[in-house]
């Protein structure tokens, strides 16, 4: 069986416990539920934990999980097209990549409630912001890119 953690509010966790994890859309029509393996590596593991803050600035908790390892997945880079795989061989492309920032994997069905093992609270300043080669880099200050986000007017003040 394949361990899967997914992030989502704490707010969220007592529902997801009693009806499961529902799938979500992106921007880009794809649709399942967003998860990544565990991993030793907690970083590796968690790190998309910056990057959702920024979009849902409250109390973050982890949804372990487990999938059979030949349930079918969609997994890969973000940026790049996804790829139909099994969940173990995702769990394991991502383990054995020279750098795992950005990967993330796909199931495409709902999360029933008997394959959830607990819920944990997370350490909410791992991961990375805006891509995950960001680090050093001042952020975009192109109004589309800090739609929303906190202090997006004193950034654009600053070009």
């Amino acid at each position: 069986m394949a361990r899967m953690t997914h992030i989502t509010r704490d707010s969220n966790a007592k529902a997801i416990l009693g009806a499961g994890i529902r799938t979500s859309a992106r921007g880009d029509g794809l649709a399942g539920v967003f998860a990544m393996p565990i991993l030793p590596n907690y970083f590796v593991s968690h790190q998309w934990l910056r990057e959702l803050k920024r979009h849902q600035p409250v109390p973050l908790v982890a949804i372990d999980f487990v999938v059979p390892d030949d349930e079918p997945v969609m997994a890969g880079h973000y940026s790049a097209t996804l790829t139909a795989t099994t969940a173990a061989q995702a769990a394991g492309v991502i383990l054995a990549a020279e750098d795992p920032r950005g990967f993330e994997i796909v199931i495409p069905r709902k999360i029933a409630a008997n394959e959830i093992k607990r819920t944990r609270p997370v350490n909410n300043v791992v991961g990375w912001r805006y891509w995950p080669q960001a680090h050093g880099r001042p952020p975009c200050t192109r109004p589309y890119c800090q739609a929303g986000t906190y202090g997006a007017a004193q950034l654009r003040s600053r070009d």
